[in-house]
């Protein structure tokens, strides 16, 4: 699985001019699944994610975690994350997990993460989902499980 974490201020999906899911201060984090991904990686991936210390601490050094500040989380799923773009003007897919393997995995990562963290909202697998966020610092990064 590839992540790509944000420290924000806020952030939102809408889908189909509805508001899905919102946060507040915390982490928005883009997910893409790949073929070789199973269940066991994508719960050690929310646990790197709620457990990354990219939060001030009273020392302005980033040494607090998601679960330190109490703070939202928004996980959102893009296949786009997976591709290859070492070659050529087009991106490859092929290391992308087939969609309903993509569905199944990031299904499986919304229950794991209902059952392991309070303030948890969710994008829509498969939908055209329009994202705003405010990017604190900036501060990004990307995961790799």
């Amino acid at each position: 699985m590839i992540t790509i974490i944000q420290r924000v201020t806020h952030a939102s999906v809408t889908v189909d001019d509805e508001v899905i899911g919102k946060i507040e201060q915390g982490i928005f984090a883009l997910i893409a699944v790949e073929k070789m991904d199973t269940p066991a990686i994508a719960e050690r991936l929310l646990e790197r994610i709620l457990n990354y210390r990219i939060f001030a601490d009273s020392h302005d050094k980033m040494n607090l975690s998601l679960r330190d500040i109490r703070g939202g989380l928004l996980l959102v799923p893009q296949f786009t994350l997976a591709a290859n773009t070492d070659k050529g003007n087009r991106p490859s897919f092929a290391s992308a997990a087939a969609p309903d393997f993509g569905y199944e995995l990031f299904c499986y990562l919304q229950k794991h993460a209902l059952q392991t963290y309070e303030t948890v909202q969710f994008g829509k697998f498969g939908a055209d989902m329009k994202v705003a966020l405010l990017n604190d610092g900036p501060v990004t990064f990307t995961l790799t499980v």
